[in-house]
């Protein structure tokens, strides 16, 4: 699979069989390709069992990492490290003879869409 990281816009609707919200179609380099299958679905988040919020959280001395967790209580500058990404992974089309499996994935801080894998 190629990796990309590239801006789409998605169009969500009902897919397959059974019945799923999903991505139904995608605009990606002036194309418009839509959905046949929605081959996967999951959810990622974060490496937050990497911060130093988390050291400071189980018992780290330094000030600095204590600040870091009332941030994320906050919301602050280490919020991002709780926030999820939604992948999608479709086939999909332009027409009947063209056509890829996209990993598709949907930002929920910021609500925009990229296309960031392809095999096609």
């Amino acid at each position: 699979m190629r990796r990309y990281d590239d801006p789409v816009e998605v169009r969500r609707g009902v897919v397959g069989e059974p019945a799923l919200e999903a991505p139904e179609q995608f605009l990606w380099h002036g194309r418009l390709w839509k959905v046949r299958e929605v081959v996967a679905h999951w959810v990622e988040t974060g490496a937050w069992w990497q911060s130093s919020g988390v050291r400071a959280v189980i018992g780290s001395d330094d000030p600095a990492e204590r600040e870091v967790v009332t941030d994320l209580r906050a919301g602050g500058r280490g919020a991002d490290l709780l926030g999820e990404r939604e992948f999608w992974r479709v086939e999909a089309g332009v027409g009947p003879s063209s056509s890829g499996v996209f990993d598709l994935a949907f930002d929920w801080a910021d609500g925009n869409w990229q296309l960031v894998g392809c095999v096609d």
